[in-house]
């Protein structure tokens, strides 16, 4: 359960059970929270609570409808999931990040590729009865994940799985690439259709505000520019002594191994053919990451960026410890055209920034 979801919720949950006070009860927990927090909930928060009770309301009657959340970086998309997550009175849920789930479905399709229903098998192997799904962080990139997107919607609605999903962008602005856009419109018309499509908005930046800075670890993390050795010294950075790492049956190599702790250079990382299921099995391994030798994203790759991104976005989920030493200020280091960019930015923008 994430640090900031306080165990209360869970008696919350039991409390809505076979009630009719789903919208009052939830929406008084939210309110209380934000209060918390020294602010008030926007009128599209409260929206999205009043859907959130509704179907909590049909869950028991076995008519739920999904619902897509959207919305820009820090108004609480996340927090907004979590939370309704913990209420859900159903111990067939599963709250996942979209990159890990997918990453998984794509190991699972491959390992099953000589059944009729690779697919299927695949659900059945990471849902299980699942009747509640949460995805956070949905975003679609590659043509290829856009096309198994509409059977894996498909496959779950058809299972009956309450789906709730939380993005950046709106279902009209996935996969914006207009070479592979028009190919991705049955899945825009899919979520239109199946799921209530809601927008997060406010004014407040909910990554922003101190409560949450004290309970995650990622946010504890450091940017550093120009990672002089007096910098390095306060922060305790490992002498380098290289060695390689099996990841997934393949060789990485990491600049410094301290027991949980793990220096890599951001070109071993990024530039080289890594994926987010190695960046899962990482994350596993070592609780507090070191990444050398950021510079100038936009003169990257394309892949080289969105593997950046990719990686932060698992750091960050997982409740990683970060240490970014880079060449330059946040602000002069991702410039490139990746719309995800900006969750990169307000996150790595968390952590403390120390220059020179």
């Amino acid at each position: 359960m994430p640090a900031w979801i306080p165990a209360p919720l869970r008696q919350l949950g039991q409390r809505l059970r076979g009630t009719a006070a789903h919208h009052s009860e939830l929406l008084g927990w939210f309110e209380d929270q934000a209060q918390r927090r020294g602010y008030q909930l926007s009128d599209g928060q409260r929206r999205v609570v009043q859907c959130m009770a509704e179907q909590l309301a049909q869950l028991e009657q076995g008519q739920p409808r999904s619902l897509y959340l959207y919305g820009s970086v820090g108004r609480g998309k996340s927090w907004l999931l979590d939370g309704f997550f913990q209420a859900v009175p159903v111990a067939a849920k599963q709250r996942l990040h979209f990159h890990e789930f997918f990453a998984r479905l794509h190991q699972g399709m491959h390992r099953h590729r000589a059944l009729d229903d690779a697919l299927g098998a695949t659900l059945d192997e990471l849902l299980g009865d699942c009747r509640v799904l949460c995805f956070d962080e949905f975003h679609v990139h590659d043509i290829g994940d856009a096309m198994l997107l509409t059977r894996l919607f498909n496959a779950l609605f058809a299972r009956g799985v309450l789906l709730l999903v939380t993005s950046n962008y709106a279902p009209e602005g996935l996969l914006p690439n207009p070479l592979y856009h028009e190919r991705f419109l049955p899945v825009i018309r899919l979520i239109n259709g199946a799921m209530d499509v809601l927008e997060v908005a406010g004014d407040t930046d909910f990554r922003s505000l101190p409560v949450n800075r004290q309970h995650q670890r990622f946010t504890q993390g450091h940017y550093v520019w120009p990672g002089n050795a007096a910098q390095r010294q306060a922060l305790k950075v490992p002498d380098a002594q290289p060695v390689m790492l099996q990841v997934n049956k393949r060789p990485l190599r990491a600049l410094a191994v301290d027991g949980r702790r793990v220096v890599l250079a951001f070109d071993d990382l990024c530039e080289k053919a890594t994926a987010v299921i190695d960046y899962l099995v990482l994350a596993g391994q070592y609780d507090e990451w070191i990444i050398e030798g950021l510079d100038d994203l936009a003169q990257c790759s394309l892949a080289a960026q969105q593997r950046f991104v990719n990686l932060v976005d698992v750091l960050y989920d997982q409740d990683r410890q970060l240490l970014v030493i880079a060449r330059r200020p946040l602000a002069d280091s991702l410039g490139g055209p990746l719309a995800d960019l900006m969750r990169t930015r307000s996150r790595l923008g968390q952590l403390h920034q120390v220059g020179p």
